[in-house]
């Protein structure tokens, strides 16, 4: 049961990390239209943000599975630096790079 959760919760900490991440770098890269003053677009860009995020936190979910397998203490440990990172990104992405 522990390694599950702790599974899930690397899943989702990645998740959240990787958005900030994708998100900065779209938002600095490649220039959109503000979606408050747009009708219609063809291109929804936070619906390839959360797939792409959402399959590399389901692969991050697996090597915490076979990491928390041998030492679940560890993993523990590494998650609770993990979830400090991950906030820290997205409180700055959606203050700076909204």
């Amino acid at each position: 049961m522990i390694r599950a959760a702790l599974s899930l919760m690397a899943g989702c900490v990645t998740a959240t990390g990787l958005y900030a991440l994708v998100r900065g770098i779209q938002f600095l890269a490649f220039r959109e239209p503000n979606p408050a003053t747009v009708i219609w677009s063809a291109h929804a860009g936070y619906f390839w943000r959360i797939w792409i995020v959402a399959y590399a936190g389901g692969m991050a979910s697996i090597l915490a599975w076979s990491f928390a397998g041998r030492d679940a203490a560890r993993v523990a440990r590494v998650l609770v630096g993990a979830v400090g990172v991950a906030t820290g990104l997205i409180v700055l992405q959606g203050i700076l790079l909204p």
